[in-house]
């Protein structure tokens, strides 16, 4: 890292934590983003024992810790133990973030904007007025509802293959915009202009009942899961004339950018990092 080892500067301490760990893309991204900044960072990678995530964040707070990444299975418990929340975090339920001054803990939560700003400034699709379709009601869904209602689109609906579950996190988030849920039948006759699925299902071939007329014309279909070939989602979108289909890795790293930005108060530019990623996922 740059200048990491130079007499009399001092280094601020982040780390990810989570389990499994071992795979993450973390550390790579955070030394790029310090590397263009020119911050005197160390980025590390934390593997914590299920039931020990509230001492393992106790000993890098008191080790002169400045912040965290939170990923699963732990998103949830940091909800649970920061003294301080973004509304963001707060209404996802879920914290990815953290930020460690004066012994508090400030928790956020960043997979939302990281979405957002993937779509709208890497590939330039508008959300505002436009019908958005988010498959799945799980914790990645959660977490990008609102970032996504306060670009106001026309209607976002959430479908799972458990109406009920659907239908309850739309009543949570009635409030923030027009937004409802049901089951994937309940989308049969309707269509969209931007569809996310926020499953984990199509990297195991998995995809559920998608009506063949979902799509309007000039669609962009997005999966916030990444591999080096297409997702089977992003195999059905293409076959169905989606005039734009991407997956998330850009997400990915723009809510590195965002955490690195709460954390140190510069933002990195994230084009050529993703690229990088990119080349390294093909290879």
């Amino acid at each position: 890292m740059k200048d990491l080892f130079d007499f009399g500067k001092k280094i601020d301490d982040y780390a990810v934590m989570g389990n499994p760990i071992s795979h993450s893309k973390s550390p790579s991204i955070h030394t790029l983003f310090a590397e263009q900044t020119d911050q005197s960072i160390l980025y590390t990678a934390i593997h914590v024992d299920v039931g020990g995530f509230k001492q393992a964040v106790g000993n890098f707070a008191a080790a002169g810790g400045k912040g965290l990444n939170i990923t699963v299975p732990f998103k949830q418990e940091a909800w649970a133990l920061v003294t301080e929340r973004s509304e963001r975090a707060e209404r996802a339920g879920a914290v990815n973030t953290i930020k460690i001054e004066d012994e508090q803990l400030f928790g956020d939560n960043t997979d939302g904007v990281g979405l957002v700003n993937d779509l709208t400034v890497n590939h330039s699709i508008e959300l505002e007025g436009k019908d958005i379709l988010l498959m799945g009601a799980g914790g990645a869904a959660r977490g990008v509802l609102i970032p996504l209602l306060k670009q106001n689109p026309a209607s976002l609906f959430i479908a799972n293959r458990t109406p009920d579950k659907a239908k309850d996190l739309a009543d949570d988030f009635a409030d923030a915009g027009n937004i409802s849920g049901g089951g994937y039948d309940a989308i049969a006759e309707l269509k969209f202009d931007v569809v996310i699925n926020a499953t984990a299902a199509s990297l195991q071939g998995d995809l559920p009942p998608l009506p063949e007329t979902l799509l309007n014309d000039n669609a962009s279909c997005y999966d916030m899961m990444y591999s080096a070939k297409p997702t089977h989602f992003m195999r059905w979108a293409k076959e169905h004339n989606a005039a734009k289909v991407l997956d998330g890795l850009g997400m990915l790293v723009e809510q590195a950018a965002e955490s690195f930005h709460i954390w140190r108060g510069v933002r990195p530019e994230t084009k050529t990092v993703i690229e990088k990623l990119r080349k390294e996922l093909l290879a």
